[in-house]
């Protein structure tokens, strides 16, 4: 089976072929050629005409809370204009007369990486993204779990510091205020304004006002994880975002949460995701083999 695979951001849009035998194949980013929705349609079309003939059905990983019965984008933020309410599904259905399937982009991410990734050895485990904000993704029984609606896992938006700082969803005191690599950014400029990214923060490691702020942010990281394993308990915990490849993250991490949580919730395995940025479209990809096969 060949399955046309695609991962669409707010910055730019990932696609491959994915091949049942061979993986996935020819992977290209894409820039918008537009903003908006308009955008990512013409890029989808683009690849669909390149490559009609060769795929069998459509997997689609996403920004944004989604319906994935429907296929329909029920909310994304300024990132992608006019996405909000875009029946994704029924618009290339139509077009393409291939079965499409789409999921939120963390939740493929969770797949991706239970299929192929860090995930393979664990049936119940927790993924999470780091990055601008956070993402949550949770897997029970190999399955990811959505809840009543198909939304849950916005781990980022469990409130840490009642009354804390505002947040982009309209509340206060938010995970993704305290723990996101965009708040160890806003720490790390004040102290040196030439840091940029998550690189040049652990280029400057040896700083001992960096160092100590990277560990705040690891105690703030824990925080939100002693939480999840207390709910969940999760055989696995899967750390997502370029920066979580830092081993002293994911060792530091690991050995606090152990410290943190109630006796019995220990040995959970705290692991960086494997898949890089490639997580989406492998995800993707897996939601479609398990749709058809079980259809």
């Amino acid at each position: 089976m060949q399955i046309l695979t695609f991962d669409i951001g707010g910055t730019l849009i990932k696609s491959a072929m994915y091949d049942e035998n061979l993986g996935l194949l020819d992977c290209y980013e894409h820039e918008y050629p537009r903003a908006g929705v308009e955008g990512v349609l013409a890029i989808l079309r683009q690849e669909i005409r390149k490559n009609e003939k060769d795929f069998d059905a459509i997997g689609i990983s996403t920004a944004g809370l989604v319906d994935a019965e429907k296929g329909e984008i029920i909310f994304c933020s300024d990132a992608i204009p006019g996405y909000t309410g875009t029946l994704l599904k029924a618009i290339l259905e139509s077009e393409t007369r291939h079965p499409v399937f789409i999921m939120n982009d963390v939740n493929a991410a969770a797949l991706g990486e239970g299929a192929f990734g860090s995930g393979k050895d664990f049936k119940n485990y927790v993924c999470l993204t780091y990055g601008t904000s956070i993402g949550g993704a949770i897997v029970i029984d190999d399955k990811i779990y959505g809840g009543k609606s198909g939304y849950a896992g916005e781990i980022g938006h469990i409130v840490t510091h009642l009354g804390g700082k505002h947040c982009v969803c309209g509340r206060k005191g938010c995970y993704t205020e305290y723990a996101s690599v965009t708040a160890l950014l806003n720490k790390c400029r004040a102290i040196d304004y030439r840091i940029r990214d998550g690189f040049d923060i652990f280029a400057n490691f040896e700083n001992p006002h960096i160092k100590a702020e990277i560990d705040m942010w690891i105690d703030e990281v824990v925080h939100g994880l002693t939480t999840v394993c207390h709910i969940f308990d999760p055989e696995a915990i899967i750390l997502g975002g370029g920066i979580m490849k830092e081993k002293y993250l994911t060792d530091e991490i690991s050995r606090k949460l152990r410290k943190d949580v109630m006796p019995g919730y220990e040995n959970v395995a705290v692991l960086p995701a494997a898949l890089g940025n490639k997580a989406g479209l492998m995800g993707a990809a897996e939601n479609v083999l398990r749709h058809l096969k079980n259809d």
